[in-house]
């Protein structure tokens, strides 16, 4: 199958590109850098310059797919905002896609969208989700909560640099997923007629709190958290003197979305029924013990590495200075 991937330079994007790949599809991707997104042409991945926020360079992209797979969101440094990018793109995709007959559409929304209508993100991709159902398209929405790479700035860094950890409000528990496993879904639903016109969650193995995850992460790393905390109410007028800028725009409104991490709301969703329908096995879904496992056990044995290097330098060093040492 010939897929054009959006988004496909993102956390969740690649591991798509890299699925399809795999899966012996032949993969498109719109790109707004050629040379940022460079190693999914070494993958095998076609690369064609474009951007949602100018439609006209959507159709020459669009020319010849069978089905695409739209991973794309804007990020707090775009300089376009997240209602250009994620919901006037998107409908300029969507609507392209409608136009040259490209009849399948895999778009990434997020869970629980409808439970905060006051954060911009979710509310747009509401929206969004609507506005596909309506589109006529062969369409199929995936909402995936958390990303477990996230995780790894958030928490595991910090942790072991002795930084602080930042925690806002309530702690929601979120059942992150690892975006390999979440590429699967996306990839798989293009060949399942059962996932067609409708929408799944696709979430991890079970919710956690950020104590939970911060505890879990000093047992693996051996080292103790440094948590601050910041009253939600803070948060907020942080995000009020933003909203009066546009440079803070977009910062602004990712401010927002904070909120539903710090709602005290859980976010996750019974994911037996979708694994039958996908033909997938939740056994083969990475943990997110499993997760930082690796990661912390990676970067342990780095740390250790440079460690005894930096003693063998040392070592070397002060036998120059003392080269009698060795005789004695």
């Amino acid at each position: 199958m010939k897929i054009l991937v959006v988004g496909a330079t993102g956390t969740l994007g690649r591991q798509v590109v890299r699925r399809a790949i795999d899966e012996g599809h032949q993969v498109r991707c719109l790109v707004r850098s050629g040379n940022k997104a460079m190693f999914l042409k070494e993958w095998g991945a076609e690369l064609i310059k474009g951007d949602l926020c100018y439609p006209e360079s959507l159709p020459l992209a669009l020319a010849g797919m069978d089905a695409v797979i739209d991973a794309a969101t804007s990020r707090p440094t775009d300089a376009e905002s997240i209602k250009r990018v994620d919901w006037e793109g998107k409908v300029s995709l969507i609507q392209a896609v409608k136009t040259a007959g490209v009849d399948r559409f895999i778009f990434f929304s997020i869970l629980g969208n409808h439970n905060f209508p006051q954060v911009p993100l979710m509310e747009i991709k509401r929206c969004t989700e609507l506005f596909l159902a309506e589109s006529g398209l062969n369409y199929t929405i995936l909402q995936p909560c958390g990303f477990m790479q996230g995780l790894i700035s958030q928490y595991a860094i910090p942790i072991l640099d002795g930084q602080g950890v930042w925690i806002t409000g309530t702690s929601s528990a979120i059942a992150y997923m690892d975006t390999q496993d979440i590429a699967k879904f996306a990839v798989r639903a293009l060949s399942v007629p059962a996932t067609e016109k409708k929408t799944f969650p696709i979430v991890g193995t079970r919710a956690w709190s950020a104590d939970e995850i911060i505890r879990l992460c000093e047992r693996l790393s051996d080292k103790s958290a440094k948590i601050a905390r910041m009253p939600l109410g803070v948060l907020r007028a942080m995000r009020s003197f933003l909203g009066f800028f546009q440079w803070g725009w977009n910062v602004s409104d990712r401010l927002a979305f904070t909120e539903v991490i710090a709602s005290g709301k859980t976010l996750d969703a019974p994911m037996q029924e979708v694994y039958e329908t996908f033909g997938l096995s939740e056994q083969e879904t990475t943990t997110l013990e499993d997760y930082l496992k690796e990661y912390f056990s990676r970067i342990m044995k780095k740390l250790k590495e440079i460690e005894f290097e930096k003693n063998k330098a040392k070592k070397k060093a002060q036998a120059k200075k003392n080269p009698m040492s060795k005789s004695k």
